[in-house]
């Protein structure tokens, strides 16, 4: 049976290679000349539905991105500006509340102010601050001092302006 086998074996491969010995060799009926070998390395399209390719004109592309940037820039610095403006209006604020408390403490009170509590502000004939709960329409026909602001005492223990 081994025998057998063998024999097949030696048989086909005999038949094999007269059958390639047979064969024509293969001719490529394209011409190479009329024809690119890499066609997608081309600068061009290569077939009639091929992508239309024109070359950038770099020179704008490059004026675009730069009016795009500055365009960009000068909104984040109107920005940071208005941001400036509104931290220098906070320390202004800030700056007059000390200012203002700093006239309230070398004032006349002749009680413990509360947190939170409004008062009024007064300025006596002689010139010297006094600090009074009573308002200005409080007094009756006639106040006693010429009224200068109402405040209210904040936590920090500075003095806001109310009026």
């Amino acid at each position: 049976m081994l025998l057998e086998i063998k024999s097949l074996i030696l048989k086909y491969n005999c038949t094999m290679s007269k059958e390639k010995k047979e064969e024509k060799p293969f001719v490529n009926p394209i011409d190479k000349d009329k024809i690119a070998e890499n066609p997608h390395l081309l600068p061009y399209a290569h077939t009639v539905g091929g992508a239309v390719i024109k070359p950038i004109d770099k020179g704008r592309v490059k004026g675009l991105a730069v009016s795009a940037m500055y365009e960009q820039t000068e909104v984040q610095l109107d920005q940071i500006r208005k941001q400036v403006e509104l931290l220098a209006q906070q320390a202004q604020k800030v700056h007059d509340r000390v200012r203002v408390s700093e006239d309230i403490y070398q004032a006349e009170i002749g009680f413990k102010p509360l947190i939170g509590h409004t008062y009024h502000l007064y300025k006596k004939s002689n010139g010297t601050d006094v600090v009074s709960m009573v308002g200005p329409d409080e007094w009756g026909t006639r106040s006693p001092y010429q009224f200068t602001a109402t405040v209210r005492l904040l936590s920090d223990h500075t003095w806001e302006i109310q009026e």
